[in-house]
């Protein structure tokens, strides 16, 4: 846990306040009004009260109502509609991204607070979610290469009073009910009620779960420059786990979209959450302002799989294991933020301090075929044979990190600058209870930001960036160490940006970006030298990226998104010899989605997502086919306060295999699927 010093200081600083309430507070709550697909607020970018355009970093936002519309309730079904965005399988029982050729597991945020385990993020509380792009480390810490993906979530508002309803059931018989509640209990107290439960299914054979969300928050205006916001969120997932399908002859097996490659008993995940905040915000005079935040969060997590690998024309071979996890994190965080003027020049002032204690445990057992680690079945007659549970790995780990950073933003008006320094301190300590291998490693950094911003109109930015981030050599969760990497230094990422943002009506927003991601001290065994190992790796990610998000006229809403990327590796490594291009980085990438409101009552929603062909891995020995799937929605507004939807995914039936976490484990998308919803507004 955090020491008892550490954590008085935390909740011992006056609370805090500031503009940011814009962000975590009034102006996004939901009360039936439509604000469309635009996003204008910065904030998460800075940490300050910071307009979009005025953000050095390409950010995609997706709304409220983009999230409605497009009857997503999954984190990952969100993203695929953001250019410079992959999806891994996960290993089908959590959520992993692909952001700018950097695979991770961990750079997932909630109101700007780490939220690292390994589940699949519900969006049933969930207000909005921002994609910063790009390595910054000033802002969010270590990690975060290719950037980190921000869940704003939904809080009670003390001016608003109202109930949303919703169910819906698909063409598979998955089906879903929320609730949204907001009430006032007095002019300055307010709570909201959010809440769900999904039976799950698909066109996958013997797939099946069902989840299980509350998120209650309170808001209460502690006077006329405090305010105080809490929350609770409890998540209860269990479902099939799926590994996809194997490869043949370098591409995903035909044949077998449907086809289960498991065990019905033994391949299923359970996972409970429960995530506890508080932030305290106070004015203390004009422009200048603290907010205090304090979270904590406990993760329990199992899963058992048996999974496919190597297949040929009549046989695949299998293996499998079991993992279960739980996860402590008790994370505090302050800022101050100071707005002010000197000779002409405007000033936006961030100084803050980040304070996080984390405690894992972890065990693995590995399935055994009769002593064998893998066995070879028939395809025709497929069975998976008789097996026994050997034990693995077993691990506990204890994180203790403390942060810094100090940024300014200067206006000087067609200029503007934006700076600012991060000092980490990163001390992980573990325990192999197998070998009772006992290491620890603290590592020090500093990350810059450095961003120049030229307005030559008030709705245009043009802009020039450079950023780091780093990671720990134990992998982005942090399990365990070695005596390998216990010695080495983190691995290190830089961006390189350059943009242009430009606001071509209140609510259209249009983006375009061109950018180089570097990273470098990747590991490598030491050919020469059995067991060491070299910091050897680099890899260089190139992009272009675009986009255009909101109100095109009164009646249409767009959201539209294009990326261009060439990722590679640039060093020769055991893992891979320099050219080889990064896991799962298409060329080309394009999503568009539009809302048309034909009518007061009837309005027409159509997307399409487009993906060239990619590597399922760095191997580059399987390639996942080009594709191309398109959606469908109808909008029916049956009454004032009753709305019906239709949502039709892939509308052509494409068969298309949008994800992979191996060259054989490999995601088939689902075929043609209908869902039907109704909307309750009160």
């Amino acid at each position: 846990m955090l020491s008892g010093t550490m954590l008085a200081g935390l909740l011992a600083t006056p609370a805090l306040a500031d503009e940011q309430r814009d962000y975590l507070g009034n102006e996004i709550v939901v009360t039936g009004q439509r604000d469309g697909y635009a996003a204008t607020d910065g904030t998460s970018s800075t940490k300050t009260p910071t307009p979009l355009i005025d953000v050095p970093q390409t950010v995609a936002v997706i709304t409220a109502d983009q999230i409605e519309d497009q009857n997503v309730r999954q984190l990952g079904d969100a993203l695929r509609f953001v250019p410079g965005v992959s999806l891994g399988t996960g290993e089908g029982h959590r959520d992993q991204v692909i952001l700018r050729g950097q695979n991770s597991t961990a750079d997932f945020f909630v109101d700007g607070l780490r939220d690292d385990a390994q589940y699949y993020r519900p969006l049933y509380n969930v207000e909005r979610i921002e994609v910063l792009k790009g390595a910054n480390a000033l802002i969010f810490g270590r990690g975060g290469g290719g950037g980190a993906i921000n869940r704003v979530m939904k809080s009670a508002d003390t001016m608003a009073d109202f109930i949303n309803g919703a169910a819906s059931v698909d063409s598979f018989g998955a089906w879903n009910v929320a609730l949204d509640l907001n009430q006032p209990l007095t002019d300055t107290v307010a709570l909201r009620l959010n809440g769900t439960y999904e039976e799950l299914d698909s066109n996958r054979d013997e797939f099946g779960g069902r989840f299980f969300g509350i998120s209650p928050t309170l808001t209460a205006d502690l006077g006329p420059d405090t305010r105080l916001t809490a929350s609770y969120t409890y998540d209860d997932d269990a479902r099939t786990v799926d590994r996809g399908v194997p490869s043949l002859g370098g591409e995903p097996v035909r044949g077998y979209d449907d086809f289960f490659f498991g065990d019905e008993d033994f391949n299923h995940s359970e996972n409970r959450a429960h995530v506890a905040r508080t932030r305290i915000d106070h004015r203390l005079a004009d422009g200048i302002s603290l907010n205090a935040t304090v979270q904590y969060a406990d993760y329990d997590k199992y899963y058992g799989n048996i999974l496919p690998g190597a297949a040929t024309a009549t046989t695949v071979s299998l293996s499998g294991y079991e993992s279960g996890n739980t996860r402590e994190n008790l994370t505090g965080q302050v800022n101050l933020v100071a707005q002010f003027a000197t000779g002409g020049v405007q000033h936006t002032l961030l100084a803050g301090v980040e304070a996080m204690d984390q405690n894992s445990t972890g065990v693995r057992r590995n399935v055994s075929f009769s002593g064998a680690s893998s066995v070879t079945v028939p395809l025709a007659n497929f069975a998976v044979p008789a097996f026994t549970l050997v034990n693995n790995s077993a691990s506990e780990s204890g994180l203790q990190t403390l942060s810094a950073y100090v940024q300014e933003q200067l206006d000087f008006g067609v200029v503007q600058v934006i700076a600012g320094l991060r000092y980490d301190r990163f001390d992980l300590a573990s325990v192999n209870l197998v070998n009772n291998f006992a290491g620890e490693r603290v590592d020090e950094k500093w990350s810059p930001r450095l961003g120049l911003i030229v307005k030559p109109a008030e709705t245009v930015s043009l802009y020039a960036s450079y950023a780091t981030s780093f990671l720990p050599q134990s992998g982005d969760q942090f399990n365990v160490l070695s005596p390998v990497t216990e010695l080495l230094v983190p691995e290190k990422f830089e961006n390189w940006e350059l943009g242009g943002k430009w606001a071509i009506t209140p609510r259209l927003f249009a983006t375009a970006a061109l950018f180089r991601l570097d990273r470098s001290n990747t590991q490598s065994p030491d050919p020469n030298n059995s067991g060491q190992v070299l910091l050897t790796g680099q890899t260089r990610t190139d992009g272009l990226e675009l986009s255009l998000a909101g109100e095109v006229t009164e009646h249409l809403q767009v959201t539209l998104g294009y990326s261009l990327l060439d990722g590679e590796v640039r060093t020769t490594t055991t893992a891979a010899p320099a050219g080889r291009t990064l896991q799962a980085v298409p060329r080309h990438q394009a999503s568009a989605w539009a809302r048309y409101q034909v009518t007061p009552e009837f309005g027409l929603g159509a997307g399409v997502i487009h993906q060239s062909d990619r590597f399922a891995t760095i191997s580059n020995a399987v390639t996942m086919p080009a594709y191309t799937r398109v959606d469908a929605a109808l909008f029916y507004n049956v009454a004032e306060n009753i709305s019906l939807q239709l949502n039709v995914e892939n509308l052509f039936d494409a068969d298309y295999f949008p994800s992979s976490h191996t060259d054989n484990n490999i995601q088939p998308g689902e075929p043609l699927n209908a869902t039907l919803g109704l909307r309750l507004n009160f």
